[in-house]
């Protein structure tokens, strides 16, 4: 099992670059991050390729954040910005050889904002595909992004098929998922054709994943049954130093679990 830093929670406090170093130092194989685009791409491209770690996914810009965006692809009127943003992450992605862009919908709703999404969506995977870049759509759960587009798996699946495009795919993250669905073993099995990154942490506190109502050891171990062989990306909030939470990775690591 391989096991991805989501630098944007994890190592935090320091410079993206930096961020990098840490989590190869700590025996990540893989990290991935949120919003990148204040550090020079050269310069995560420079980390990267000394760490010998892939940046696998980053996503679009959430809009005007101080405004309360969260996302701006599903919202009508505001595909010119959409696009850019679209525009910029793959540029971004190109640059450091991240293979995976999170496009985020968003807090819309109803049949003008399906159609927002689904039009920006196939946009950004004709824009993606020449670059080998696959496009994630991700549910959020309603308790931290209440009034955001995607809420289920169902919902993305049904995104999905209407853009039909072979280079969309749904980023599982079990937070969110246990949160508004659960039966995490059942549902990662049949939506596993459709998952192009899965995202792991505690529920419902959303810290590391010992401990919280989720039994991680049996979870990975389904995972690595139905033959997926990615790298998991641990998106939690830690508890204070980044390092003093990673008794769940050194456990794997030497073999306890």
């Amino acid at each position: 099992m391989k096991f991805s830093a989501n630098l944007g929670f994890l190592w935090n406090d320091r410079p993206l670059p930096e961020a990098i170093r840490a989590a190869r130092a700590a025996g990540f194989d893989a990290v991935e991050c949120h919003w990148p685009y204040v550090i020079p791409a050269d310069e995560v491209k420079a980390a990267l390729d000394e760490t010998g770690l892939r940046m696998l996914g980053l996503n679009t810009r959430r809009g005007d954040v101080g405004a309360g965006d969260n996302g701006l692809s599903a919202i009508p009127g505001r595909e010119a910005e959409a696009r850019e943003a679209i525009d910029e992450a793959i540029a971004y992605a190109t640059a450091i050889d991240t293979p995976n862009i999170h496009v985020m919908a968003g807090f819309a709703a109803g049949d003008a904002a399906r159609r927002t999404f689904v039009a920006n969506l196939q946009y950004a995977c004709d824009q993606a595909a020449p670059h080998g870049i696959t496009i994630l759509v991700e549910p959020l759960n309603k308790y931290d992004a209440p009034g955001y587009f995607l809420a289920t798996t169902d919902q993305a699946l049904a995104i999905i098929e209407a853009v039909g495009a072979p280079n969309l795919k749904l980023m599982f993250d079990c937070y969110h998922v246990q949160l508004m669905e659960g039966d995490l073993t059942h549902r990662i099995a049949a939506l596993l054709p459709s998952i192009g990154h899965i995202q792991f942490a505690s529920v419902p506190d959303r810290g590391a994943p010992d401990h919280g109502e989720i039994n991680y050891d049996h979870l990975f171990r389904v995972i690595s049954d139905l033959g997926y062989t990615a790298p998991l990306g641990a998106e939690y909030k830690p508890a204070g130093n980044t390092d003093d939470t990673l008794g769940w990775l050194n456990n794997r690591a030497s073999g306890n679990r």
